[in-house]
């Protein structure tokens, strides 16, 4: 009698394998919420010098068309006309693939939480958001020929996206969710108001500034804006000084001693790591105006426009403080 023939049983190792790979990889994101704030922080930076080296180089239209980066091919296309173009461009692209995976895993570790309030929870999609309306800004620029206000916006944006990631990375450190409560009294809240304000009109006139000069994003027509680039640099320059001025003053009311007490001590010193960017950002901008604009300065100093943002809302976010269990904390008003 002739044996029965033997049962293929397929082989499920190669899928457990991977399966386990990606339950891993998820629990290491839940056991890790910082440093995925962390690294979505330091990615929306980072995008900040990438997209600025498409606008720097004139490669904005490095891929000529958007989602493709060619008509029928994502990637770029070698040809012998071919120029560097299309590899800022194409890397500008890379990087928001990587920020957008940081961003998906923000939102995972983030509004699963439920021990933290919806506030928060939402917060965490913040990131993801802002880089699909990023994606669609720049397709938009792509088939309207890079227009500067479009331009400058979508240089806007990441500064804001910058500004929400620095402020998720607080709260997550605060660790609750309790009523903020003010450490500085209203004179020194009023100021960082103030300097908040006084950022965002430094940020809008620096765009406009780029956007009139000859870092317009266009190789064939060098200044997009019909204002006086030369006037622009002064009013932003203006602005710069009116900013270090009011936070010349939020330093000196919250050092030791002073009108806030011991309780400002975080926002005394989140105020002088502001203070050394804006003195570096400022003297890059003085140097890069002096030198003609070179294109590597005025990359390191949009780089530090995103650095600026986020240290302004971190002296913001220290001058008050979040209870853990939920209930306000109760302050000696100054």
């Amino acid at each position: 009698m002739s044996a029965s023939p033997t049962s293929v049983v397929p082989d499920r190792e190669p899928a457990r394998g991977l399966r386990g790979r990606w339950v891993a990889l998820l629990a290491w994101l839940r056991g890790h919420v910082r440093a995925v704030l962390v690294a979505n922080l330091v990615l929306q930076i980072a995008i900040v010098a990438t997209g600025g080296a498409v606008r720097l180089t004139a490669s904005g239209l490095g891929c000529s068309t958007w989602p493709q980066c060619e008509p029928g091919s994502f990637v770029p296309v070698l040809h012998d006309a071919t120029t560097y173009h299309v590899f800022v461009e194409f890397g500008n692209r890379l990087m928001t693939f990587v920020l957008t995976l940081a961003a998906v895993a923000v939102a995972y570790v983030v509004w699963p939480d439920r021990a933290r309030s919806r506030s928060f929870r939402l917060l965490g999609w913040v990131p993801l958001a802002g880089v699909v309306a990023q994606a669609v800004v720049g397709g938009v620029l792509v088939l309207l020929a890079l227009p500067p206000i479009l331009v400058s916006t979508h240089f806007l944006i990441s500064m804001a996206l910058v500004s929400a990631s620095l402020v998720l990375l607080h709260r997550a450190d605060e660790g609750g969710d309790g009523v903020p409560a003010p450490l500085v009294d209203r004179t020194t809240l009023l100021l960082t108001h103030l300097a908040a304000g006084l950022m965002v009109v430094v940020l809008v006139l620096g765009t406009l500034t780029t956007g009139a000069g000859p870092h317009s994003g266009d190789d064939e027509v060098g200044y997009r804006l019909a204002v006086d680039p030369l006037l622009m640099a002064r009013v932003h320059a203006a602005a710069v000084w009116a900013f270090t001025a009011v936070l010349v003053a939020v330093l000196w009311r919250t050092r030791r001693g002073g009108p806030a007490g011991t309780r400002a001590l975080a926002a005394h010193r989140a105020s002088l790591v502001l203070l050394g960017l804006t003195v570096a950002q400022g003297a890059i901008g003085y140097v890069q105006t002096a030198t003609g604009l070179p294109i590597a300065l005025v990359n390191l100093h949009l780089v530090g426009a995103a650095l600026l943002a986020a240290g302004t809302t971190r002296v913001w976010l220290t001058t008050r403080t979040r209870s853990v269990d939920g209930t306000p904390r109760v302050t000696q008003a100054v």
